[in-house]
């Protein structure tokens, strides 16, 4: 039997540049992990190479082009880290990116969703944010925010949150829900 499939949704903020823990720790619990970028954390944070080695995929930027293969039907999703502009657009409805296409089809399948938002306390006291958060977890995605999940730092400061934030509620919550739903 092979490994459940997991998506892993790279948002450009700063923990993406410790990706390789989320990785390991998903591979650690049994998951075949494929990696899914966005521009911002392509072009600010990724080593692709060094991704594609780790998880034994290629990482996929864009839509899917002529001759490229389909990713593989994912069991559960991890959004991590999950930017402010991503969990606002996502809520929206907006699908300007692979990535927010990808969730955009996703949610709608109903496969288990987690979000690790990075955001600090500015941001996260926006009423659009709020409201952003509150229509995913409507719509039956499991978003990590406030205790439990991952604290908004004061701005100016996310470096300094780097070593607590939260990879491993994001994979329990993923891997609950799919084994709930029989899928591990």
């Amino acid at each position: 039997m092979s490994a459940p499939v997991l998506y892993l949704m790279i948002c450009g903020a700063g923990p993406a540049d410790h990706i390789d823990r989320m990785v390991k720790l998903a591979q650690a619990d049994g998951w075949d992990v494929w990696c899914v970028a966005t521009p911002a954390a392509v072009e600010h944070f990724l080593d692709l190479e060094a991704l594609e080695v780790l998880s034994g995929h290629p990482v996929r930027t864009g839509h899917q082009r002529a001759g490229q293969p389909a990713l593989p039907e994912a069991a559960a999703v991890i959004v991590a880290p999950a930017t402010y502009n991503t969990i606002n657009k996502w809520a929206a409805g907006i699908a300007d990116t692979y990535v927010l296409t990808q969730l955009a089809e996703l949610t709608g399948l109903g496969v288990p969703i987690a979000v690790l938002p990075f955001v600090n306390t500015a941001l996260a006291n926006n009423r659009p944010f709020r409201r952003s958060v509150e229509e995913l977890r409507e719509s039956g995605v499991t978003v990590l925010f406030g205790e439990g999940g991952f604290v908004p730092h004061p701005p100016r400061t996310g470096g300094q949150v780097m070593e607590t934030y939260p990879w491993g509620a994001a994979l329990s919550a993923v891997s609950d829900r799919a084994s709930a739903r029989g899928e591990d």
